[in-house]
């Protein structure tokens, strides 16, 4: 099973248990056969003016069924995922003792009034900050109770990564954030973080999305090339201190090599696709 035992990847086949792998194994003819005609059918609407009807794909209805029965087994199982933030040293210290809390208004607050505490700023800017978050607005409901994280590794250069590494406090500080002034501020404080988490699917409303991404990576051992799908993904519970895998931090070797050499073996297969 490699390193973490029974963690998997949804990216790696070698991460993928037996009960697992052998439900792929006796849905490959239809996967394959779908994978296939899909990307031919493709091919060919490229090649031509584009004004037919997208063709069906006859293989269709019985790679959803196989699709929705991996998406059971995924429900049972734990997977990696990582968490891109910027968090000050006392935070990841809390972080490594208590553990993973979805994000509300009140540990929102707590995070400003933390930082008003050690001088970092005033509490002028932490009830600026706490007023202007998207907290406050009908964001809150859709934000709220949540821990979002993602199911494959990104370079720490990503633009779609960039503004969660740059500013402190995550989306509930920097999202509606107009004035230059706390913009910069933000980004004078802690230090860009990627956390490696295991997150059990049951925790989650994303079992089909991990099922996609399952049968993904094993079409591409039978010569296919699917999307990767990867997917964004929350937790609605708390994850304790034993789910945190690793924190890393900016200097550190596997943070610069995150998505290019860390995690041993993950290929990005849609670069260059």
């Amino acid at each position: 099973m490699g390193e973490h035992e029974g963690i998997i990847d949804v990216w790696s086949i070698e991460t993928f248990d037996a009960e697992l792998r052998g439900n792929l194994d006796s849905h490959g003819d239809v996967i394959h056969g779908y994978m296939l005609t899909s990307r031919r059918q493709w091919l060919e609407r490229e090649a031509s003016d584009r004004t037919m009807p997208y063709p069906e794909n006859p293989y269709a209805g019985e790679f959803l069924r196989a699709k929705e029965h991996i998406t059971r087994l995924m429900e049972a199982r734990t997977i990696r995922a990582w968490h891109y933030t910027r968090m000050t040293d006392e935070e990841t210290d809390a972080l490594r003792q208590d553990g993973i809390y979805p994000s509300t208004l009140n540990n929102i607050r707590s995070r400003f009034a933390a930082q008003v505490a050690a001088g970092v700023f005033s509490q002028e800017i932490a009830d600026r900050l706490f007023a202007d978050s998207p907290y406050q607005s009908d964001q809150r409901d859709s934000r709220s109770n949540k821990f979002w994280m993602v199911s494959h590794p990104i370079e720490i250069e990503n633009g779609d990564v960039e503004l969660l590494l740059k500013s402190w406090g995550g989306e509930a500080a920097y999202f509606w954030q107009q004035d230059p002034s706390l913009q910069n501020l933000l980004t004078r404080i802690g230090k860009p973080r990627v956390l490696e988490i295991t997150v059990p699917l049951v925790h989650s409303r994303h079992s089909y999305s991990a099922a996609e991404a399952v049968v993904s990576t094993f079409g591409r051992t039978l010569g296919c090339r699917p999307d990767k799908h990867a997917f964004d993904l929350y937790t609605y519970r708390p994850l304790g201190p034993a789910h945190i895998l690793c924190v890393h931090s900016e200097g550190e070797l596997n943070f610069i090599a995150m998505a290019r050499g860390y995690p041993a073996g993950f290929v990005n297969m849609n670069l260059g696709r």
